[in-house]
């Protein structure tokens, strides 16, 4: 069997994605092999991309850590060729090659069954999406309601920011939207945000250890001063979901809002998330957590164009959720 992928390799010049044509061999262990329909651009994928990015173990790798299609054959009884699946998150498209091939082989213990979704509305969610469900679920799991005030996401213009309000727009939540991107508001409208402000702290505006309450909880995926200022202005016993980090590492913040307002901060992972909750999670994004406007959150670009998506990514120009079409697209 001979396929298409588009490779990632160390050139003297940095890293290079090259079209090539590969064979079997060229696929990494695993007993399910997938046909792939799509894929999605991620800003991890842009930085698979990038000379010391720190995501890739080893090149050459075929990026793409979204993998969504058809399984052609399995060693495991629990697929049969014809199920449609998605695999994303533990080592695909870092350490293991990922979506932007014809075909994938991953271990049986990375996919999950579609029930509900298509594999381009899977792709459409991707990892960026899922990560949005888990910041709801999380925040849910807490005992969060729509009664508690309103709910602020951060980096609302992103992959996980644009699934978050439409989700928790969708459940009845007060959406408060937070973006630097003039312009946006329309969007952001549309998919349910009840306002949409800019970016916090607001510039010049000072990160103070408690400021006045705001918020009953948030979705943040941008880290550093955003996340010290969401922390300050969060109501008595409200919590954060954070998974990102495009603002900084650092959080410059004290122990106040966690002792005096009893604020938690509850990280957010979805790369090692295990299989069990992966496909729970999966199953309700099919259903109750299922965004209500995804076909507005949604670009379509073939693979031959995946390279430019993820630069404009990278440079902070990109919005909503890029699927990246494969079968048919080379």
């Amino acid at each position: 069997m001979e396929f298409q992928a588009m490779v990632a390799r160390e050139t003297d010049g940095g890293i290079e994605l090259v079209r090539e044509e590969v064979g079997e061999d060229f696929l990494m262990p695993g007993e399910v092999t997938i046909k792939v329909h799509f894929s999605s651009a991620n800003y991890k994928d842009g930085l698979a991309i990038t000379p010391r990015g720190g995501v890739v173990r080893n090149y050459p790798l075929v990026p793409g850590i979204d993998i969504t299609g058809e399984v052609v054959s399995s060693e495991d009884p629990e697929f049969a060729p014809g199920d449609l699946v998605i695999a994303h998150g533990y080592d695909i498209g870092t350490a293991h090659h990922g979506g932007f091939a014809e075909y994938a082989r991953v271990p049986a213990g990375w996919v999950v069954k579609l029930d509900g979704l298509t594999p381009r509305e899977a792709a459409a969610l991707g990892t960026a999406g899922f990560t949005a469900a888990l910041s709801v679920q999380a925040l849910l799991d807490r005992g969060l309601t729509p009664s508690d005030g309103p709910v602020l996401v951060t980096g609302a213009t992103g992959g996980v920011g644009t699934v978050a309000v439409d989700i928790l727009s969708g459940l009845g939540y007060e959406v408060v939207a937070s973006t630097g991107k003039i312009g946006a508001g329309e969007l952001l409208a549309a998919l349910g945000a009840h306002s949409v402000i800019g970016r916090l702290p607001a510039e010049g505006e000072k990160v103070r250890p408690l400021n006045k309450a705001q918020w009953a909880a948030g979705v943040d995926s941008v880290g550093g001063q955003s996340l010290a200022h969401i922390l300050s202005t969060v109501k008595y016993g409200g919590a954060v979901a954070v998974s990102g980090l495009t603002g900084g590492p650092e959080v410059p913040t004290t122990v106040l809002p966690f002792i005096l307002r009893g604020v938690s901060l509850l990280g957010i992972d979805s790369v090692q998330l295990p299989i069990g909750a992966r496909r729970e999670l999966w199953a309700r994004l099919a259903k109750d957590l299922k965004p209500q406007h995804l076909s507005l959150l949604e670009n379509y670009v073939p693979i031959t164009e995946a390279e430019s998506v993820l630069h404009s990514i990278l440079d902070g120009t990109h919005s909503g959720r890029t699927v990246i079409g494969v079968a048919g697209e080379f």
